[in-house]
């Protein structure tokens, strides 16, 4: 196994907008001569303003709405957006909304271009994976820091058909520009506030919790990163507390969470999204909470292979110091544990009121969909990710 930091290459073309009372930028940002779609998903951004701002910005531009995209993207739904795009000729894409909006934007973007259908922009048995090589540009306003979207190019979908939850990407699906106003963040509940902290922590901990490659670059980003959203996490979720600090660096830091920089040269483990989308699949739970149900287990379960970077873990970023390894390890475990559970995010499946029945339907789940051999080492076996599901129970 390789001990080293790997070659890498780094490219990020996205362009961050960030400050106060930056959605008027949008007028010279978008390019007048393109007839542009705004999406976005429900109504909070029609309630709290922010639509009207960009409407307003856009003003001078050609531009029309489409709305209604879940807090899951669903193939569906977007399949509709595809159709309006082709059919009214709309060459720019705008997003105005959190990840998932942002996430849907780019499968719209990509899909509205693709020679085939759509769906076969997925693999994992669902389509044929073929690769996005050409995308419409777009832009986006970020209303809810959490998955990092708004400065990446990956994006998740999830097909109702299928009761799957998938992934894709490409070069091509960068957006060219995000505005992000921390401001946006004050009309969120406490509920998508601590989802945000939970996704950007655990994104975090899928590009640092491996094994130990001597990347001190990576590893001390990852690391402030952490200590920050622990430190900040508490205040965040209060959704009384508009201090501008505050929400300003909670939402730089959950896009750097998943901005590319993380991941350059070390090994990753996104085991905790592929077990925890499946229960979104199956069980509708958000996002987020499905992660705070999976990590610590996964940390658990798999403490013997993860044990040089959960030391460093514990002794760097929660800063414990006495005790054996072995006790510093588990305290680790129980403070992230403990983390969670404190942002209102429940861990076990019984806080949801599910039982023993879950395990073998999700352990299905991860085998149709070729999740048979997962993790940074590509050893969590489907006996193994059966584990971590029985010991969240």
């Amino acid at each position: 196994m390789n001990k080293e930091i790997a070659n890498f290459d780094y490219y990020n073309p996205t362009r961050i907008v960030f400050g106060k009372d930056r959605i008027k930028e949008l007028s010279t940002l978008v390019p007048t001569d393109k007839k542009v779609l705004v999406l976005y998903g429900g109504g909070s951004v029609e309630r709290f303003g922010t639509l009207a701002k960009v409407r307003e910005a856009l003003s001078g531009h050609t531009f029309g709405e489409f709305g209604g995209i879940e807090a899951n993207p669903t193939y569906e739904t977007l399949i509709k957006a595809v159709k309006l795009v082709k059919a009214e000729g709309f060459d720019y894409l705008l997003a105005v909304g959190g990840g998932s909006v942002i996430d849907g934007t780019k499968f719209i973007a990509a899909a509205a271009l693709f020679d085939e259908e759509p769906i076969h922009i997925f693999g994992s048995g669902i389509g044929k994976g073929i690769p996005i090589t050409k995308a419409l540009p777009f832009g986006t306003v970020l209303t809810l820091p959490a998955t990092g979207s708004e400065m990446n190019s990956g994006g998740v979908v999830s097909i109702v058909a299928k009761k799957a939850k998938l992934g894709f990407g490409s070069a091509v699906t960068f957006p060219q520009f995000s505005i992000l106003e921390p401001e946006l963040t004050y009309t969120l509940p406490k509920r998508q506030l601590a989802n945000g902290v939970i996704d950007s922590f655990v994104h975090i901990m899928e590009q640092y919790m491996t094994y130990p490659v001597g990347a001190m670059v990576q590893d001390r980003f990852a690391e402030g990163l952490l200590e920050t959203l622990i430190e900040i996490g508490p205040d965040v979720v209060d959704e009384s507390n508009h201090d501008y600090n505050l929400r300003a660096n909670f939402m730089w830091t959950a896009t750097y969470a998943l901005n590319g920089t993380l991941n350059k040269g070390v090994p990753g483990d996104w085991a905790s999204h592929g077990l925890g989308h499946e229960i979104t699949a199956l069980y509708h739970i958000d996002h987020a909470r499905t992660l705070a149900i999976v990590l610590p287990s996964l940390l658990e379960v798999r403490k013997e292979q993860k044990y040089g970077k959960l030391l460093q873990y514990a002794e760097r970023v929660w800063h414990i110091t006495e005790g054996t390894d072995d006790e510093k390890v588990q305290t680790a475990i129980d403070k992230t544990r403990a983390f969670f559970e404190s942002l209102g995010a429940p861990t076990h499946f019984s806080d949801y009121e599910l039982g023993e029945e879950v395990v073998d339907a999700l352990v299905s789940q991860l085998e149709s969909h070729g999740l048979t051999a997962i993790s940074e080492r590509g050893d969590q076996t489907l006996e193994v990710s059966r584990e971590i599901y029985k010991n969240a129970l």
